[in-house]
């Protein structure tokens, strides 16, 4: 066997740098996401409102322009649209160390740079999904998925293992560099990429209102893209809920100092990688609908174990619990994302990622604001737990809709919608 066969995507040129851009914005957005809230509790003195308000901030780009920016999407080309986000968020990341070191930053700038950085997310990650069908073919979608979120479990062990011990050393705004540097590593990396799409019709012969319409209708009229866009929203709401409360818990209530909240977040990465290994194996085995319910209600019971943990012995536990819900999440969205890309024309992929997104995320911002507010009536592992429990009833849609029994891989044809 040759040495391209057995890497298999990876032996492709294209697609190994893509996959090395994708470790390097993967790695920068992993340090975000340990340094952002961190800079807020540590450098601002921030209190759990202020923090839940922050983790929405950072996702609330999902509501203002998610629709939109499929169409806009799909008038681009994808890779474009990739390299110019990641090249924006890089400055963007950067001014945060800029004013901490100048003693001019706010709360109120940190919320302003996480919505701008969230708005600018949501064109990259309509594009990156747009773009992997053009880049991979269709029939190679699972393993293209799966290679991408191996990387993303990489980064997410190196990720807070690197930031933990670097924000005891020079403080968690310095670190956020780093991540600017990742974000511009990343987007120069993509724009090396030799493979180019062929340039969508001009702009001026479209409407913007006819083609949200369209694709909400494609995606919305369909019981299975439906079902997986609903679950996501219950899942991802309660996931926000628990995650704007967690960095509070473990620092405040379990005492763990960044070094140690970097350890129990690098477990939840060693899960990922599991996931992404397994995925096309479980995905084989089990059906590619049938995985996606499965590995919900297997692993986000877990998380329950997270409110209850102490220093000790039962904070390792729990870890392993966090370790389980990356594993089964990683495992439900390479067979999911893939899932969709399949059903889904050429013409309608940044409208089909944009809407799903759209209603799968729009509850995002909520969450980190009802986090916050469950934060200050209940505690932090009060909230935890509400969390636990959303993400575990978001298996439910999924199961009460075609997905239930679907064991095959539906890549016979992407499917139409009338105009």
């Amino acid at each position: 066997m040759s040495t391209t066969s057995r890497l298999g995507l990876l032996g492709d040129r294209d697609f190994g740098r893509l996959f090395a851009a994708t470790a390097l914005g993967q790695l920068g957005d992993r340090i975000i996401f340990l340094a952002l809230p961190l800079v807020a509790i540590s450098a601002l003195d921030a209190d759990e409102f202020q923090v839940g308000l922050l983790a929405a901030m950072t996702t609330a780009g999902s509501l203002l322009i998610g629709l939109p920016a499929g169409a806009w999407v799909d008038r681009m080309r994808k890779r474009s649209v990739m390299i110019s986000a990641d090249l924006a968020r890089a400055l963007l990341l950067v001014t945060i160390p800029i004013t901490w070191w100048m003693g001019l930053l706010t709360m109120e700038w940190l919320c302003t740079v996480a919505l701008i950085h969230g708005v600018l997310t949501v064109f990259f990650d309509v594009a990156y999904v747009s773009y992997l069908p053009h880049l991979v073919g269709r029939g190679r979608l699972v393993e293209g998925n799966a290679r991408l979120s191996s990387v993303r479990s990489v980064t997410s062990i190196g990720g807070p293992a690197l930031a933990g011990p670097l924000i005891s050393l020079v403080g968690a705004p310095a670190v956020l560099a780093l991540s600017s540097a990742g974000m511009a590593l990343s987007g120069l990396l993509a724009a090396t990429i030799r493979k180019r799409e062929r340039r969508p019709e001009p702009a001026a012969r479209r409407r913007l209102g006819r083609e949200v319409k369209e694709g909400l209708k494609f995606v919305l009229k369909d019981p299975s893209l439906r079902a997986m866009a609903l679950g996501d929203a219950m899942f991802n709401l309660s996931l926000v809920m628990y995650q704007s409360m967690l960095l509070v818990f473990l620092q405040r209530e379990a005492g763990l100092q960044p070094f140690g909240i970097g350890l129990v977040l690098s477990g939840m990465g060693f899960g990922a990688l599991l996931g992404a290994l397994l995925a096309t194996t479980i995905s084989g085995r089990v059906g590619q609908g049938r995985v996606i319910w499965l590995a919900t209600l297997l692993t986000c019971p877990l998380t329950a174990l997270m409110p209850w943990a102490r220093p000790g012995w039962s904070l390792y536990v729990a870890a392993v619990g966090l370790a389980a819900l990356s594993m089964g999440g990683v495992v439900r969205v390479v067979s999911q994302s893939s899932l969709q890309q399949a059903m889904t024309p050429d013409r309608l992929l940044g409208r089909m990622s944009a809407t799903t997104r759209f209603v799968s995320w729009g509850g995002i911002p909520v969450g980190g604001f009802l986090g916050g507010v469950s934060g200050s009536v209940f505690g932090a592992a009060g909230t935890l737990g509400i969390g636990a429990a959303g993400m575990t009833l978001s298996a439910l849609p999924n199961f009460l809709s075609p997905l239930r029994a679907m064991r095959g891989d539906p890549t016979a044809g992407p499917r139409e919608v009338a105009r």
